[in-house]
């Protein structure tokens, strides 16, 4: 593994658009080869000869699979945040600007968690596997403190909303839809998304709205 956060970032950034499908075409090979042989095996050889290039021309964009396993994990990241932001202005609010319907809102949370994990679900627990790099960390944490503020917010004005501890909600709520979105469609036996849906839905709305004790 890679010391030092310069051996974890791309060698250059493409600025025309073949080498920009060359480095996209590095990137889905490194997804299939990580899903297929796990971190360990999945080496750089193996990627490029899944991309059709010459090792050469990998490492021309990435210095190694460190690099090319963090970077499929900050566009993971990309895709997950824009589906999140997607799904919060479509269900979001009525026509007069009040909140939506909570069950309409959570179903447009979990609906996009699902759809960023099952493109790739076996590459899900390659991604447990990147290096630790502090900027990588900080990403993420980042992305995670923006939707606790989100799921804060909304827990604080949506008027079906009956839960008293909403800080503590807010967290379980984000990490909820995260983690089992993860382990379920990754897992050996997954759950079909839709069912998923469907009971995690269903789960976080009588969570959110039942009477507190």
């Amino acid at each position: 593994m890679a010391s030092g956060n310069r051996g974890l970032q791309p060698r250059k950034q493409p600025r025309q658009a073949r080498a920009e499908l060359t480095r996209q075409r590095i990137l889905t090979a490194a997804a299939q080869v990580f899903a297929e042989y796990g971190y360990a095996a999945g080496t750089t050889n193996r990627i490029a000869e899944q991309a059709r290039i010459s090792i050469g021309s990998l490492y021309q964009y990435y210095p190694n699979k460190d690099a090319i396993l963090i970077e499929l994990l900050n566009r993971h990241l990309d895709t997950g945040t824009a589906a999140a932001t997607a799904g919060m202005a479509a269900a979001g609010h009525d026509g007069d600007g009040s909140p939506g319907p909570l069950e309409e809102i959570l179903r447009g949370h979990v609906h996009a968690a699902i759809a960023n994990h099952r493109d790739d679900p076996q590459l899900l627990r390659v991604l447990a596997e990147a290096p630790r790099a502090p900027e990588l960390f900080d990403r993420i944490e980042k992305v995670q403190r923006e939707r606790v503020a989100y799921a804060r917010e909304l827990l604080d004005h949506h008027p079906e909303v009956r839960v008293d501890d909403k800080e503590t909600a807010a967290r379980l709520l984000v990490s909820t839809i995260e983690l089992v979105v993860h382990m379920l469609i990754a897992a050996p036996m997954a759950v079909e998304a839709g069912r998923l849906e469907n009971e995690m839905v269903a789960m976080l709305t009588r969570y959110l709205t039942a009477a507190p004790r």
